[in-house]
């Protein structure tokens, strides 16, 4: 006889419970707590290794297929690894290169276009007033203001000091986040290795090897397919502003695919940036509209129809907990770890999925 309706929502909480057991034990719950908030305050305190280190591992996860194919074809891994490095920052180095002229341009333009903006957008003058000097009042609360002679000088000097420590601080990220990934890439599965040699039993073997594999083909399709999803994002939006006339379009494309990895805060950006384009470049309001509005539309269709299809559901995750997770990482690294929050936050729930005691978890991470 087939259950009633009844019968059935019964059997679907002991199911789910089943399939996602929570921890009952408070030690387990309370030890696990210290570890997250221990693994948290090292990744704080030792950002300047963990960030290159993390940077490394994701683009590992995004390089390995290429690396199986290349090694498929026997090419030695050591020289797969380099090549595949060489073509990835390579890429990188070319895009900047690119870039660099015509960003120099628009940033010259922009000073000589702040009276065109202001006369455009004098509507929105006073709300903005308003705001700047309720921000003045908060900065200046309970503090002595210097004199503006005074405080030239060391803002200059401290302006000078900070784009050093930048650029200083950039250059050693990128060489460790390169050698991290040369050594991942050439001996990344010694860990795994390791591991199924101190195991005791072959079940236990079997197990780690194929949620290894499992977990590195899942993080593999997912990052290649949002890296595929924004170039595309990037090239819709290249053609839209070479055609709309506002121009650069290697610039813009650069600019629209590397938002579309920051989740809900890039796209809104981008609409802004593309917004403050086409007012400098056009005197009609609506193709100063334009650009914006076609940007709007290829991140719409990206996000919300290609993407979400492409990945399916068991890759999407809840947005309170996406926003969550990039104010906090923005807080830890700044705009480097709003970049990696979602792929991170994706490759919890990933492993989470695979992993039967952290299957709660994974679901709760589900969106």
């Amino acid at each position: 006889m087939a259950p009633t309706d009844q019968e059935t929502e019964v059997v679907q909480p002991t199911e789910l419970r089943q399939d996602l057991p929570l921890p009952s034990d408070p030690k387990v719950i309370f030890l696990g707590g210290l570890f997250v908030l221990a693994v948290l305050a090292a990744a704080y305190v030792a950002s300047d290794i963990v960030l290159p280190l993390v940077f490394a591992i994701v683009l590992k996860l995004l390089l390995q297929p290429a690396l199986r194919i290349l090694v498929g074809l026997h090419l030695p891994r050591t020289i797969a690894s380099l090549l595949l490095i060489l073509v990835l920052f390579g890429t990188i180095v070319g895009l900047g290169t690119a870039i660099s002229g015509p960003a120099r341009t628009w940033a010259a333009k922009l000073p000589e276009g702040i009276p065109r903006l202001e006369e455009r957008l004098s509507f929105m003058r006073a709300p903005i007033n308003t705001l700047q000097g309720f921000l003045h009042q908060v900065e200046d609360f309970g503090s002595t203001r210097p004199s503006p002679n005074a405080g030239a000088p060391a803002l200059g000097s401290t302006l000078l000091t900070n784009l050093f420590t930048g650029t200083r601080n950039f250059a050693s990220g990128f060489f460790t986040t390169v050698l991290f990934l040369f050594f991942l890439l050439v001996s990344g599965d010694i860990f795994v290795h390791r591991l199924v040699e101190i195991l005791p039993r072959f079940s236990g073997k079997r197990q780690v090897v194929e949620i290894s594999q499992q977990i590195e083909s899942d993080v593999s399709a997912y990052l290649a397919t949002i890296t595929l999803m924004n170039a595309g994002v990037g090239i819709a939006t290249a053609l839209a502003m070479w055609l709309t006339g506002v121009g650069d379009p290697i610039l813009w494309g650069t600019v629209a695919f590397l938002l579309n990895y920051v989740p809900i805060l890039g796209p809104a950006l981008g609409v802004l940036i593309f917004l403050l384009a086409g007012l400098l470049t056009h005197d009609a309001l609506w193709q100063a509209l334009l650009p914006a509005g076609l940007y709007f539309g290829f991140h719409l269709i990206e996000g919300e129809t290609v993407t979400p299809m492409l990945l399916a559901r068991r890759f999407t995750l809840n947005p309170v907990l996406v926003i969550i997770s990039l104010v906090f990482w923005f807080w830890m690294w700044g705009v480097p770890g709003m970049i990696l929050s979602m792929p991170m936050l994706a490759i919890t729930k990933i492993i989470c999925d695979r992993l039967q005691p952290l299957a709660a978890f994974g679901h709760f991470l589900e969106g």
